[in-house]
């Protein structure tokens, strides 16, 4: 068993040896640009690209044509939010998101108000849902977006993505969600959904760092985005740039193990993620943060009273590698803004940590952590009785 015990699955996960099995030819011998149309490696690169994008859309339910490749889901949040801003302000420059989403989501909106973007943040309920009603009654005849998140990265919670997407056809509204966690993790459909946009990312699938993809619509309704990189007309003229072959490759390997393996691997890893849960919850003021019903197989969000979450993760830290929340915000001293916004208060906040199971956790891993995490809970909480 390989120490630290690795539970932080949400922030990135580890290539699977397959992914890069796949991916090393396309570093040495078969190093073409997928670009260069005038040879043979050129062709062979752009074959292998036409390759991956096929295993991409296959596991999300698109078409190929559909995939463009970006440099992971920051970019493609920024291309979706950014682009549909630009392309449809002659219709309005109305947004509505969540209170819960990535900061990638938050921050380019927050970037858009600046350049005359009116943005509604919704909240959501004590369990981490976005209320319907409110979604519908934020409407107006300025909005051009709705972007709601497939799977929170922090709890796992999983929105009614088809009810809000009915509710965005409804009213000819270009529905985008950030599936980062959920691809790969529980099935995504952007057909049977109605999704819009999406984006995704290679790392939190066993993929590549560096690589992700976002769908785009191309039928019922057509989606057009104006580009927010130039220079080349790569990627359908909506991403420019020369094509990361080896990341690509790696994308497409991972997204098809994803979906061959994702029916077992789903209740495999969410009977570990119950059995790490309920052994935690046994200790007396540790209580779970957001749905169980509605959630992501491999999260938990715990929350351990009269202990802070930044002193459990140092303790632990030579044992077992945990977090806060999201890893782009761990740098921040500010409260989770996830859980804020569910309703908790900043001491309940900074005394939760979220544990992320995947596809190599296994058993022997959590009984050797799970003891390790109890003995550090009741440490810091008799140190903080003593003080």
């Amino acid at each position: 068993m390989k120490l630290p015990v690795y539970l932080d699955n949400n922030a990135t996960t580890p290539c699977d040896p397959r992914v890069v099995e796949a991916m090393l030819p396309w570093f040495t011998e078969k190093f073409g640009n997928a670009a260069s149309s005038s040879h043979y490696y050129g062709w062979e690169a752009e074959d292998a690209v036409k390759t991956a994008r096929e295993q991409v859309a296959l596991c999300i339910g698109a078409q190929p044509k559909e995939i463009i490749f970006t440099s992971g889901a920051t970019e493609g949040d920024n291309l979706a939010l950014k682009g549909i801003f630009e392309m449809y302000s002659g219709k309005g420059n109305h947004i509505i998101t969540v209170q819960t989403e990535h900061k990638a989501v938050l921050d380019s909106c927050r970037h858009l108000e600046e350049r005359g973007a009116r943005v509604t943040y919704l909240g959501v309920d004590k369990s981490g849902f976005i209320n319907l009603e409110e979604l519908e009654a934020a409407i107006t005849p300025q909005t051009i977006l709705i972007a709601i998140m497939y799977a929170n990265n922090e709890t796992g919670v999983i929105q009614p993505v088809s009810e809000i997407s009915a509710i965005a056809k409804k009213h000819r509204i270009i529905f985008f969600s950030d599936a980062t966690q959920a691809v790969g993790k529980t099935p995504v459909n952007v057909i049977a959904d109605g999704i819009d946009l999406m984006a995704l990312s290679a790392h939190k699938l066993y993929g590549p760092k560096g690589l992700g993809a976002l769908y785009v619509r191309r039928r019922d309704p057509r989606v057009r985005l104006v580009a927010q990189m130039n220079g080349g007309n790569h990627e359908m003229g909506m991403r420019s740039g020369t094509l990361n072959v080896p990341g690509i490759v790696g994308l497409g390997k991972a997204c098809e193990l994803a979906a061959a393996a994702m029916s077992a691997e789903m209740k495999s890893i969410a009977a570990l993620r119950d059995y790490l849960e309920e052994s935690l919850v046994q200790l007396g003021g540790c209580t779970r943060n957001g749905s169980a019903a509605s959630r992501l197989p491999q999260v938990t969000n715990l929350q351990f009273a009269n202990c802070l979450g930044s002193e459990l993760m140092i303790h632990l830290s030579k044992h077992i590698a945990v977090s806060s929340g999201s890893a782009c915000s761990s740098v921040s001293p500010e409260p989770s803004h996830v859980l804020i916004a569910m309703g908790l208060t900043e001491k309940e906040a900074h005394s939760s940590l979220r544990f992320s199971l995947g596809r190599f956790t296994t058993r022997e891993e959590l009984e050797y952590a799970i003891p390790k995490i109890r003995a550090e809970v009741e440490q810091l909480r008799g140190i903080l009785i003593k003080g």
